[in-house]
C-alpha cells in the first residue's frame, strides 16, 4: 500500500493494514522531517483504501521510535515563533490524520517509545506494550514540551494530574506504571506482542471494545468541571514551579498549555501546544539543553571510536582501598568488570569493602536483587599482595595524594603486571608527566581522575602525558565507558581540565571577599545563577584542605594569574583555623547531621569575624551582576585558554567537563556556550571593567579575534 525510506504499509489477512516503522540503513527509528512527511503519505494511502477494517502500528527495529531527530531542532527553532507554531500545527495534522482514520487502530510498542514515539502511539486508539519496553515524554529535559500532540492526547487518556506528572517530570516509564494509569491497554511478553495487538484490534472491529468512544475521549475536551480544573492546575503549578525552579520554564509551560487546552477540542488544544513549544524554542535554556544532548551524543561517538582500538579489559585492579578505592571497585564490579582491591593493611581493605557494601546495599530492592548484590560484591577481591596481578588488564592507582608515595607504588605495580597492562593514576593535581618518570614503560601510563563521590559523579578525566600511547588512552576511555562514566580526554597540565577552570572562579570569589563581599550574599547570587551550591559552600564540600593544596599546585603552574601569595584569603584563614568543611563539621558553614546522617548546613557567627580579618575593605553588598561577572569571567577566560592550548580538543568537551565534573548550570550549557549566549564582544567589555584586578580577567588573543569576526564556539 505504501513504501518509504522509514515507513511501509502492507495489507495483512482479514482486512487489516500494518504500518511498520523500519528506517532503512539505521539501527533505530526516529522522527525526522522526512519520516513525518512519509507518515502523512501513509495516512493518506490508508484513508483512500476502501477495504481496510483496522490498523496495527509496529516497528521493524528493537526499539519502537526513540523520539524526534534532535539534530534538526537547530534549523527548525531558528525560525520565528509564529513560524514554529505553524510548523508544529501542520505536523500535528498528520498525527490527527492517523487518529481520524475510519477504522480502529492499535500500536504494538516493542521497545523504547519516547517523545514523538509515544505521541505516535497515542494517536492510535489502543496500545499494547511489551514487558521490556519503556515509554515517556522527556521533552522538558531539552527545555521544550511535547510537540506532536502529547500535551493534548495524554491528559485526555490518563487524566490531567497523571499527564502533568509524566510530562513535567520527563522520566521514562516502565510497563506497570503505564498500565496503572491506562496510558497503555495491555502489557504482554515480547514474543506475544504482535499477536496480542492483532487480537485486540479484531475485538475492536467486532464491537467488543467501543473504539469510537475512546476516540471521542481523545478528540473532545478534558472531562473536568471548573472547580476540578482549578484544583488540578493551580496545585500543579505551585508544585511544578517549586521543583523546576525559575531557570527551567518548560515544565510550568507544559502545565499552562494543558490547562489552556482543557476545555477545547483536540484541534483547538493543539494550537496552544504549538504556541507553547514555539515560545520555549526561542529560550536560551532550550538552546543550551538541546546543545547538551548533542554534545553528549558526540562524546558517546568518541567513546565508541575509542572502543575500536582499545584492548579488552576483563580484569581490573585498584591500588589503595579506602573510600575512593571502594567507590572505584563498586563502580567497576557493578558494571560487570571484576576488580582486585589491594592495600597494605587489613583495616584499609575493610574500609574499602565497607564502602562497596554500603553502595550495593542501597540498591537492593530498587535496582538489585539480593543475588545480584552478592554477585557484585563477590567480584571485588580484597588482597594484601600482588599475587593475581598477572591477570590484570588495567590498574587504577588511588593511594594518598603524595608524588613520592605514588611513584613508589607505580614502580612496584609495573614490576608485577604482564606486559602491556595499562596503569592509571587517580590523581586530582599531581602531574602525570612527572609520575610517568617512575615507570619503565610510560607509554602504558596515564591519569584517570575520578570525581568524588565516584558512584554519583558521571565524569572521568583521562589525562595523557607526552609518551602515553593512543592505545592506552583508548583502553582507559573504553573502561570508563564500561563503568558507566563519561570520559573526557585531557592533555596533562597543572589542574588538568576541571580544577584548572574551577580555581579561577574561586580566585574571583577570593578577591570579591577581599574587597568586602558578603560570603552568604555571594553564595545566594551564584545559586540563583544556577550553580547547585555557592562557592563558599562548594569549598566546604570539596574540603578546604584539599582546595588549599590544589590551589598551591595551580599557583605554581600559573603564577601570573593564580598566585595565592598576593594577599591572605578567606580560604587561607579557614585552613589555618583547621576549618576543613564538611569533613570535620566546620568550614565557612558548620554542619550537623540530620536523622538520615546527611550533613545540614548552618550559619556560624565566627565565619564573619574570620573573613573580616582578611578583608581589605569594609563589608558591603555588591550588585548581583557584578558578583556573577567577577566569578564567571575568570572561568570563561581559563576555559578558552584550555581550548587554545589543546588541553581539550573541542568546545564540547570543555563544556561537558564543567557540567559533569562540577555541576555547571546545565541550562546555561557550559562556560563557552554561556560566552556565546552573552556574546564575545560583551565579554570583552565586561573584562575591561575588571582589568585592574589582574591577569585573571585578561582575555586571550583568540577571544579578541572571535569578537572582531563575530564568531561563536557553537554554531547558531
Amino acid at each position: 500500500m505504501y513504501q518509504g525510506q522509514s515507513i511501509r504499509v502492507a495489507k495483512l489477512d482479514g482486512g487489516i493494514a500494518e504500518l511498520c516503522f523500519d528506517r532503512q540503513n539505521d539501527a533505530i527509528n526516529k522522527f525526522d522531517a522526512a519520516t513525518v512527511k512519509e507518515l502523512g503519505e501513509a495516512a493518506a494511502a490508508l484513508a483512500k483504501a476502501g477495504d481496510i477494517k483496522g490498523l496495527v502500528v509496529t516497528s521493524g527495529k528493537d526499539v519502537f521510535i526513540v523520539g524526534a531527530d534532535i539534530t534538526e531542532f537547530g534549523e527548525n527553532f531558528g525560525r520565528s515563533e509564529e513560524e514554529i507554531a505553524a510548523w508544529a500545527f501542520e505536523a500535528n495534522k498528520i498525527f490527527s490524520a492517523i487518529e481520524d482514520l475510519p477504522f480502529p487502530s492499535v500500536t504494538a510498542i516493542n521497545g523504547i517509545a519516547l517523545g514523538g514515539g509515544l505521541e505516535m502511539a497515542l494517536s492510535t486508539d489502543y496500545r499494547v506494550m511489551s514487558t521490556t519496553a519503556q515509554i515517556g515524554l522527556p521533552e522538558v529535559k531539552l527545555g521544550i514540551i511535547p510537540g506532536f500532540g502529547g500535551t493534548v492526547r495524554l491528559p485526555r487518556l490518563v487524566g490531567a494530574d497523571n499527564a502533568i506528572e509524566w510530562i513535567a517530570g520527563g522520566e521514562q516509564q516502565k510497563p506497570d506504571a503505564a498500565l496503572k494509569i491506562h496510558a497503555v491497554d495491555a502489557v504482554v511478553a515480547p514474543d506475544k506482542l504482535k499477536a496480542s495487538a492483532l487480537k485486540l484490534l479484531d475485538q475492536a472491529i467486532a464491537g467488543k471494545y467501543d473504539w469510537k468512544a475512546r476516540r471521542a475521549q481523545k478528540t473532545g475536551p478534558l472531562k473536568l468541571d471548573m472547580m476540578e480544573s482549578m484544583m488540578v492546575f493551580e496545585t500543579a503549578k505551585g508544585f511544578v514551579a517549586g521543583k523546576a525552579g525559575k531557570n527551567y520554564p518548560a515544565p510550568l509551560t507544559a502545565v499552562s498549555v494543558i490547562q489552556k487546552g482543557a476545555g477545547k477540542s483536540r484541534d483547538e488544544a493543539l494550537k496552544f501546544e504549538g504556541q507553547g513549544i514555539a515560545k520555549l524554542a526561542k529560550t536560551t535554556a532550550a538552546d543550551a539543553l538541546i546543545g547538551l544532548f548533542l554534545n553528549d551524543q558526540l562524546l558517546k561517538k568518541k567513546a565508541k571510536a575509542a572502543g575500536k582500538i582499545a584492548r579488552p579489559v576483563k580484569q581490573a585492579a585498584v591500588l589503595g582501598a579506602g573510600i575512593m578505592g571502594g567507590g572505584i571497585a563498586y563502580q567497576s564490579a557493578s558494571r560487570g568488570t571484576p576488580i582486585i582491591m589491594k592495600d597494605i593493611a587489613d583495616k584499609a581493605l575493610d574500609l574499602g569493602m565497607n564502602e562497596a557494601n554500603k553502595l550495593v546495599s542501597k540498591q537492593v530492592g530498587k535496582k538489585l536483587t539480593p543475588e545480584k548484590a552478592g554477585e557484585i560484591l563477590g567480584s571485588i577481591r580484597p588482597t594484601l599482595n600482588y599475587g593475581d596481578f598477572q591477570t590484570v588488564d588495567i590498574v587504577v592507582e588511588a593511594v594518598v595524594e603524595n608524588p613520592k608515595v605514588k611513584k613508589s607504588v607505580l614502580a612496584d605495580v609495573e614490576a608485577q603486571v604482564k606486559p602491556g597492562t595499562i596503569i592509571a593514576s587517580n590523581t586530582s593535581s599531581i602531574s602525570i608527566e612527572e609520575l610517568s618518570t617512575a615507570l619503565k614503560h610510560p607509554e602504558n601510563f596515564l591519569g584517570m581522575h575520578f570525581f568524588n563521590p565516584v558512584h554519583r559523579m558521571p565524569l572521568v578525566e583521562v589525562i595523557y602525558a607526552s609518551k602515553t600511547s593512543k592505545e592506552a588512552i583508548a583502553t582507559t576511555v573504553a573502561y570508563a565507558s564500561a563503568m558507566g562514566k563519561t570520559a573526557i580526554v585531557v592533555k596533562n597540565c597543572p589542574g588538568f581540565l576541571v580544577n584548572r577552570i574551577l580555581f579561577p572562579y574561586f580566585g574571583g570569589w577570593s578577591m570579591l571577599l577581599r574587597d568586602g563581599g558578603d560570603y552568604q550574599q555571594i553564595d545566594k547570587v551564584m545559586e540563583g545563577f544556577g550553580w547547585p551550591m555557592g562557592p563558599s559552600y562548594l569549598q566546604d564540600v570539596v574540603g578546604i584542605d584539599t582546595s588549599h593544596h590544589v590551589g598551591d599546585v595551580l599557583a605554581e603552574g600559573y603564577p601570573d594569574r593564580m598566585s595565592n601569595k598576593e594577599f591572605k584569603s578567606a580560604l587561607d584563614v579557614m585552613y589555618e583555623n583547621k576549618r576543613y568543611g564538611q569533613k570535620n563539621g566546620i568550614g565557612f558553614f558548620k554542619y550537623e547531621t540530620d536523622p538520615k546522617g546527611k550533613p545540614v548546613k548552618k550559619v556560624d557567627p565566627e565565619t564573619e569575624q574570620l573573613i573580616a580579618s582578611v578583608q581589605a575593605a569594609p563589608k558591603k553588598e555588591f550588585a548581583e551582576a557584578e558578583i556573577v561577572d567577577r566569578l564567571m569571567l575568570p572561568m570563561i577566560i581559563e576555559t578558552v585558554r584550555c581550548l587554545d592550548e589543546g588541553i581539550v580538543e573541542t568546545p564540547t568537551e570543555a563544556d561537558m567537563g564543567l557540567i559533569l565534573g562540577i555541576g555547571f548550570p546545565p541550562f546555561r550549557g557550559g562556560a563557552l556556550k554561556y560566552a556565546d549566549t552573552i556574546g564575545m564582544k560583551t565579554i570583552l567589555e565586561k573584562a575591561a571593567q575588571y582589568a585592574h584586578l589582574g591577569k585573571l580577567y585578561e582575555p586571550t588573543e583568540s577571544m579578541k579575534k572571535m569578537a572582531a569576526e563575530g564568531k561563536t564556539y557553537f554554531p547558531k
